[in-house]
């Protein structure tokens, strides 16, 4: 059986994705998982936010297709929630695989107890104004990376990648071959304990 992009990509860490791209399209590290078990591999579905604002987010998970990430461009604003424990279940009720989030959220515990994965700046009492405003679907910034509807994102306990939809299938042949590079490498130098491993760094340092 032939596997889709998404559950090659769900096989990777996001280490070995950094290491295809470069580097260059990793989530600023201040974007953390809220428990660290959390793990997402998808499509992403932007929102950008007005400052202090939440209101598009409930558009953009009405507009989700199962198994997306909304990817919630919150300005950065630490002082008023996303989203909380209710619109979390109604997401995940709808399909929605997790939120990144430039910004944060509140009721941590139910996400964790539901969960539901969050990969955010961290959390807040406050609830967000729902004064209207916000876009569903456009180019956003995300940790100081650009991202499109339809991009793809993984995250794990090390952070969060986004991987242009142009360039994922070069993206995870790139990660899987990296992954069997390191899987030989460890073998080699890990097989017969300290004699191996002193045979392989006397064969990598000059």
């Amino acid at each position: 059986m032939t596997l889709s992009m998404v559950e090659r990509l769900r096989a990777l860490p996001t280490t070995a994705i950094s290491d295809a791209t470069g580097g260059h399209t990793n989530v600023a590290s201040a974007i953390k998982p809220l428990a660290e078990h959390f793990k997402i591999a998808g499509k992403a579905r932007t929102v950008r936010l007005p400052d202090g604002e939440n209101g598009a987010v409930l558009e953009a998970i009405s507009q989700a297709k199962n198994g997306e990430i909304l990817v919630i461009d919150a300005k950065g604003n630490t002082n008023r929630a996303v989203a909380g424990d209710f619109v979390m279940q109604l997401a995940q009720g709808v399909g929605v695989q997790g939120f990144v989030v430039d910004g944060v959220i509140r009721d941590i515990a139910a996400a964790k107890e539901i969960d539901f994965p969050v990969f955010s700046l961290g959390t807040t009492v406050a609830a967000g104004n729902k004064h209207g405003g916000g876009t569903v679907g456009i180019a956003v910034s995300v940790g100081n990376v650009a991202v499109q509807t339809g991009d793809y994102v993984i995250g794990d306990s090390d952070g969060v990648v986004i991987i242009p939809q142009k360039d994922i299938e070069q993206i995870i042949e790139a990660a899987e071959a990296k992954v069997a590079k390191d899987e030989e490498r460890a073998h080699e130098a890990l097989h017969n304990g300290e004699a191996s491993i002193r045979a392989y760094l006397a064969k990598v340092v000059k």
